[in-house]
């Protein structure tokens, strides 16, 4: 039986990931150096000695959990779909929910002092996960391609997807852990830019990711049917977009973590 299932699972498809483990991480190291102490003690309290980095990717993992929850209802909690020319706040959720919506519900449930310290925690959990996704432009997506992983492309040579080209391939390609990346990301933040990129409000970063989502699609290949092929010139035109979200990410999941400790509206 646990065979079966497991080919089962295997054989399903699998909603698209963001940012891959590597670029989670990075936002929630560069986050966990952000909040404040009172934010820090919070998050120790509910994950113990798991912190903001390794709780990120938390999500990610359990999608192959067979339980219900996890099969059935936390896949669209990862993304939104926004068509082109529309706002988050004209299009709204679908009926099954999505990032959005989920933040709403997981806020609630960490602020619930009623509920259980593993409810808590997946709240949590949920949360650091959510902030980093809606920062990926291809999880904001246009609602006809999957969120770009129906756009094949050949990246470095190897045949893939430009959904994983943002998940993964642009960050892999440096080469760097996630706590070197952080390292080399938190210096550039100026003090400006701490300042005004917290925002709490995840219409603001969806429309940003929309926007440059409608940017980053690679033109049409010259041969009907062949993928795009991208190299380093795509990776030099993306680099500074790239790490701008992800230092975004980060400052936001600070100032959002903060703020859902602080009592403060979100």
């Amino acid at each position: 039986m646990r065979l079966f299932l497991a080919l089962l699972l295997a054989l399903a498809p699998t909603p698209a990931l963001a940012w891959g483990k590597t670029g989670h991480r990075v936002i929630g190291a560069i986050a966990a150096r952000l909040v404040t102490r009172h934010t820090r003690h919070a998050v120790r309290a509910i994950l113990g000695v798991e912190g903001i980095a390794e709780a990120s990717t938390w999500p990610d993992f359990e999608r192959s959990n067979p339980d219900a929850f996890w099969q059935k209802e936390a896949g669209p909690f990862h993304y939104v779909t926004v068509p082109p020319g529309k706002t988050y706040a004209e299009v709204g959720a679908p009926p099954e929910g999505d990032a959005v919506t989920a933040l709403t519900k997981f806020v609630a449930t960490v602020r619930d002092r009623a509920a259980s310290r593993d409810a808590r925690a997946l709240a949590l959990r949920f949360i650091i996960h959510i902030v980093g996704d809606l920062h990926q432009p291809l999880h904001a997506g246009n609602g006809t391609d999957k969120g770009g992983n129906d756009v094949k492309v050949t990246f470095n040579r190897e045949s893939t997807n430009l959904h994983a080209v943002w998940d993964s391939g642009l960050i892999d390609q440096e080469q760097l852990s996630y706590s070197e990346f952080a390292a080399w990301l938190l210096p550039r933040i100026t003090t400006a830019e701490r300042r005004d990129w917290r925002v709490t409000d995840p219409k603001v970063w969806i429309g940003e990711s929309a926007a440059l989502r409608d940017r980053i699609y690679p033109a049409p290949p010259t041969t009907p049917g062949e993928p795009a092929k991208l190299g380093f010139d795509y990776v030099y035109a993306w680099t500074a977009d790239r790490d701008l979200r992800l230092e975004q990410g980060g400052v936001r999941l600070a100032a959002y973590l903060d703020a859902l400790f602080a009592g403060k509206p979100l």
